[in-house]
């Protein structure tokens, strides 16, 4: 089955799909719709062929849905049904998920996403877990007005790296993994990476967008939070799903 991955970041989206080695992208940034993304697929992806998507969506998906619109892109997001969209089989994942899902060895690993905002995820002994972190109070703002590009541009690099040595701690010390993986673009800002961490790679999210497919006797169409297998050891993988919660 060929698989087209498309990565859904604040700046830019990024696509790859099976058999090809160079992925290919056009700009996002505020004014990205999903009729702008179609249109942007369709553009530079219309010569590979592809029997269903994977796509890493910049904010959280319940029930293979984005719930809202995301922070850095357009309007018309939520609860949008990206099958109807594209005409074929669709598994909707947070980016940073998808690409903590494409980086994931072994045991409980935490993945921050460096980018434009803060992506952040949680994989338990092979359970995708999405977190939003990104908007938990953090000094005067939010973790990410730290640690995303807003804080890097504000603060300056050698501030900036502070800032995710202290939310790397402070946050290896609520959660406890065993690793801690930080990815997206800014990564290479870093100068050392915080204890305990290794550097993730963008490319990780095309991994991650091809494990969702790769199950063992599964109708493309199947539950995407259904028992998958990956390339590295053949972890058995799953993806949590969203459920909102009533107060009591």
């Amino acid at each position: 089955m060929n698989v087209l991955v498309i990565d859904i970041g604040g700046s830019h989206v990024k696509l790859l799909a099976t058999g090809h080695d160079v992925r290919r992208e056009f700009v996002s940034g505020p004014g990205l719709t999903p009729k702008r993304l179609l249109a942007g697929v369709r553009k530079l992806a219309g010569d590979w062929p592809y029997d269903a998507v994977s796509i890493g969506y910049p904010g959280p998906v319940v029930r293979n849905r984005p719930f809202k619109d995301p922070w850095n892109l357009g309007k018309g997001w939520a609860a949008l049904n990206f099958e109807t969209l594209f005409k074929c089989p669709v598994k909707v994942m947070n980016d940073a998920a998808m690409q903590a899902l494409g980086s994931y060895k072994r045991g409980k690993m935490l993945f921050l996403g460096l980018g434009t905002g803060l992506g952040s995820a949680l994989v338990v002994e092979g359970m995708v877990l999405p977190l939003e972190l990104a908007h938990l109070p953090y000094k005067k703002a939010t973790f990410e007005d730290y640690l995303g590009i807003r804080g890097l541009e504000k603060f300056g690099k050698k501030k900036w790296r502070r800032f995710v040595t202290d939310a790397v701690k402070r946050l290896v010390a609520a959660l406890e993994p065993d690793e801690v993986v930080l990815g997206g673009g800014n990564v290479h800002n870093l100068k050392v990476l915080p204890p305990g961490c290794r550097p993730g790679d963008n490319n990780n999210a095309f991994a991650g967008g091809f494990r969702l497919w790769e199950q063992d006797g599964k109708d493309p169409a199947s539950d995407p939070t259904s028992r998958q297998r990956t390339n590295q050891n053949r972890i058995p993988i799953k993806v949590a799903r969203k459920t909102k919660t009533k107060a009591i």
